[in-house]
């Protein structure tokens, strides 16, 4: 079973469903594989989880504004 790991921001049940689908859809048709042989986990990571450039992604963006 060929598993898809997404790792990103949280993101609503809405978004999530459609990214599923999406990339559900889209790894199908380019192996071949059937769609019910994708597992998809999604792992969401707040900005404070996040490191960029040596700091905390949230201390990065609080510098922006």
């Amino acid at each position: 079973m060929p598993v898809i790991t997404i790792d990103g921001p949280h993101m609503t049940n809405e978004q999530k469903k459609d990214l599923v689908e999406s990339f559900t859809r889209e790894a199908a048709r380019v192996t071949g594989i059937p769609t019910q042989a994708f597992i998809i986990l999604i792992n969401e990571n707040g900005p404070d989880n996040v490191g960029v450039g040596g700091e905390l992604l949230s201390m990065r963006m609080a510098k922006k504004q």
